[in-house]
């Protein structure tokens, strides 16, 4: 009998350190897991907090396009037709569409008409946008040409010309802008900003039928790039940081 009692006092001993030792990794899970619960609120909260972040930005930056957009419509929306000129509500791109006014065929020179619409055209431009200046990353003045090439030579060969040609089309215009006497108020806003873009021809325009239109191809645009996407950029390198 003492021996069975022996044998089921162990047992019974036995079984209370097994209990004990469930209970103790029990606990160390249940502690895991709500340390787990812990991180994982936070980092969802980190979440909520950048993406709340993020959004501000992005309905700033819509408010500000729309807001630039006005202004530039309000100023210019007399002179558009005369001009022969439209303002893009997406891009913000104020486009000069007349080739016949603008330059020469394969010249980079101002021809007088434009320059008479440039000298109109920047000083007013620049005053427009000076309340948004701590919006506004940079200024692109940027050219287009057709696809073609006054002689005949390779697609590839077209395509370099006309980036020349593009490229020394806005250094042109942005040289008479940048000595115009209304402009030197602004000059250092202007260089920290302005840019002279030759896209050659990376940015056809097509009629309906897809095809390339080879006179409205040919413009040169003004266009405005917030500095939202800076911002956003900035919040998210915080984020990996």
């Amino acid at each position: 009998m003492s021996r069975m009692q022996a044998l089921f006092g162990r047992g019974s001993a036995s079984g209370s350190e097994d209990e004990h030792h469930w209970l103790s990794v029990s606990d160390l899970m249940a502690g895991l897991m709500m340390v787990f619960l812990l991180i994982s609120i936070a980092l969802m909260r980190h979440a909520l907090e950048v993406r709340e972040n993020v959004t501000q930005v992005a309905e700033t930056y819509q408010e500000t396009q729309v807001a630039i957009y006005q202004a530039l419509l309000d100023e210019f929306a007399d002179d558009l037709d005369t001009w022969q000129a439209e303002i893009d509500a997406d891009t913000l791109a104020l486009t000069f569409k007349s080739p016949e006014v603008l330059f020469a065929t394969g010249s980079a020179q101002l021809r007088p008409r434009f320059k008479s619409i440039l000298k109109d055209f920047y000083p007013r431009y620049l005053n427009v946008l000076t309340p948004f200046h701590d919006s506004i990353d940079e200024i692109r003045i940027e050219g287009h040409t057709s696809s073609r090439w006054n002689s005949r030579v390779s697609e590839d060969t077209a395509y370099f010309r006309n980036m020349q040609l593009s490229q020394d089309r806005t250094r042109s215009v942005l040289s008479y802008l940048y000595d115009l006497p209304e402009t030197q108020q602004q000059k250092s806003w202007v260089q920290q900003t302005t840019a002279a873009v030759g896209l050659s021809s990376s940015h056809l325009i097509k009629n309906a039928a897809g095809e390339e239109d080879a006179e409205s191809s040919r413009r040169v645009s003004f266009r405005i790039l917030t500095n939202a996407e800076a911002q956003i950029r900035e919040i998210l390198t915080e984020v990996d940081s």
